[in-house]
């Protein structure tokens, strides 16, 4: 049996293990990558070690870290109070708010993990607070960030768009951007009316929260008051920690994680006693299954199992069925690893038979760039785990799967929609 069906069915049975026996599956897959790594793939420990998701790992525990702080000193709840009173108290609209802020981070430039880590924690705060479902809240938050990510001056769009013109293949930015949008906001339609976005809305009346400024404070969907908040030092010094961020990570593009240890650090030094509890609020469960599975992941790059797969699916002789299978293959794999790369690696796999003309160019690349970036919630990827690690008042396990319950519906129902909207008519 070849090495890289080895390597797929190990991850099936690590799947199977961890649900059937609660054990964390980040475990398994660090344990599983040692093995398969080791007697399969002749790789050294050091290789396993290249795959270890360092980046995210910071992105996470810094940013978690950096929130920690300001729920700590009451700044997350200063904005929920501010964000309620933007929207009129109509609570219904927040989700939308959210989901037309990522968008517009994107669009004008933002890596989408970047955006996510900005707008999920206050999204998610905001969610507690006021009974709206967190996973209508945190996929709204990610389908925002991916609505706009394939503007023309986007990191997505700048990518596939450099690919294709490479490949010597014709494409349409504005296409690739509008496609993205409306797969996104249909999406987004869907999982608003699905999870109780319409019953937010009929509830709107009873629930007006903005606070009268007079310190009286508003009311609360249960009832009680809720004191309003006012700016004082630690909340104005982590509101300033919090602008730093946006601007650092968006206007010079700086490495969000470290900017928000960084962030964080200068806060507990400033205020110590906010933020000696920080670090045990930190979703560390959540890390360690996330860094193990994509350590995983990433031996199954080294020893070539994606690459393997694809070039099985493109080498079939049906144009057509071989595009439905890459948008399927670059949506599964994007679950779990970078969706960059996955559009890099496989876009010019694509191309001798997008050559031929039996597939319209501009469809297929649309549907396969679109396929391998709406799955981003799901919790391995590094969209889904800011979600997953900021989630609050809730069982984090319970959410993971539920979240990984939603991502594989969009994995088994996107790319087909998508093929049959975009690639079946032949667009280019």
């Amino acid at each position: 049996m070849p090495p890289e069906v080895i390597s797929i069915l190990v991850l099936v049975a690590a799947f199977v293990i961890a649900t059937t026996l609660s054990v964390n599956m980040g475990v398994l897959c660090f344990a599983a990558a040692f093995l398969v790594a080791t007697v399969f793939g002749g790789l050294s420990e050091d290789d396993i070690f290249d795959g270890f998701p360092g980046d995210l790992f910071v992105v996470l525990v810094g940013v978690t870290f950096l929130f920690a702080i300001a729920r700590a000193n009451g700044t997350t709840d200063w904005v929920v109070q501010r964000a309620v009173r933007l929207v009129g108290g109509r609570i219904a609209l927040i989700p939308w708010v959210m989901f037309g802020i990522g968008a517009l981070l994107t669009a004008i430039g933002a890596v989408s993990p970047a955006a996510v880590a900005i707008v999920a924690p206050i999204a998610l705060n905001l969610a507690a607070q006021y009974r709206i479902n967190p996973l209508l809240m945190g996929a709204m938050v990610v389908h925002g960030t991916q609505a706009g990510g394939f503007s023309p001056i986007s990191i997505y769009g700048s990518i596939v768009n450099e690919v294709v013109a490479n490949s010597g293949l014709p494409g349409s930015p504005l296409v690739l951007f509008l496609g993205s949008f409306a797969a996104n906001a249909v999406i987004a339609g869907i999982v608003f009316v699905v999870f109780g976005g319409l019953r937010l809305r009929r509830g709107a009346e009873a629930r007006r929260l903005i606070a009268t400024g007079s310190g009286g404070g508003a009311e609360v969907p249960d009832g009680e008051p809720v004191e309003e908040l006012r700016l004082n030092r630690d909340r104005v010094l982590t509101l300033t920690g919090l602008v730093v961020l946006v601007v650092t990570t968006l206007g010079f593009g700086l490495d969000v994680g470290l900017m928000a240890m960084s962030i964080a650090v200068v806060l507990s030094v400033l205020s110590p006693k906010t933020g000696k509890a920080a670090p045990s609020e930190v979703a560390w469960p959540t890390v360690l299954l996330i860094c193990g599975v994509l350590t995983y992941v990433g031996v199954l790059e080294k020893m070539g199992t994606i690459d393997y797969v694809g070039h099985s699916v493109a080498g079939i002789g049906v144009p057509l069925l071989a595009a439905l299978l890459l948008c399927y293959i670059g949506a599964l794999v994007s679950a779990f690893a970078s969706s960059v790369g996955i559009m890099g690696a496989l876009i010019p796999l694509a191309v001798p038979f997008l050559q031929t003309g039996s597939v319209g160019p501009i469809g297929m690349i649309t549907a396969f760039a679109v396929a391998a970036t709406v799955v981003d919630v799901s919790p391995f990827s590094t969209n889904g785990a800011i979600v997953l690690a900021n989630a609050k008042d809730v069982d984090k396990d319970a959410f993971f799967r539920k979240l990984l319950i939603y991502g594989g519906v969009i994995v088994a129902a996107t790319p087909l929609a998508l093929w049959i909207l975009l690639v079946l008519p032949g667009f280019g």
